[in-house]
């Protein structure tokens, strides 16, 4: 199964594992699961680094390059497709980074690993 990875769930498989819930890890660490990091997580993270809200003991370049090299992550670059899902998508997340990894898991039909109760509230299967 493929599944795509919220941000904090990224941030979490490499530094703080205790965040992460008994399935997601379970998940995580299934060999039969392909996992994904889409682009617009590396944005998100860049973007809050530079802003100081997202403390990091890499550079977010050097970070995301080894979480992809350590834990054998595919990585997916922004396409249109999701980008013109986000408007079949209701307004119930008002985070862009958040509806643009809703948009591109319906859209491949994969699952999403995250805790986030609004990416819940879509029709996207979720593992937490």
């Amino acid at each position: 199964m493929k599944l795509l990875l919220d941000t904090c769930v990224l941030l979490w498989m490499c530094d703080e594992t205790k965040q992460l819930s008994h399935s997601a890890r379970a998940a995580l660490e299934d060999g039969n699961n392909d996992l994904v990091v889409h682009q617009v997580s590396s944005l998100e993270i860049q973007i809050k680094y530079s802003l100081g809200k997202l403390p990091l003991t890499l550079a977010p370049h050097d970070f995301v390059s080894q979480a992809i090299q350590k834990n054998g992550l595919q990585y997916q670059i922004l396409g249109d497709e999701e980008i013109w899902h986000l408007a079949k998508l209701p307004p119930l997340h008002s985070d862009p980074f958040d509806r643009l990894l809703i948009s591109y898991a319906l859209c491949e039909g994969l699952k999403m690993v995250t805790p986030d109760p609004q990416i819940h509230r879509y029709p996207v299967p979720v593992i937490w």
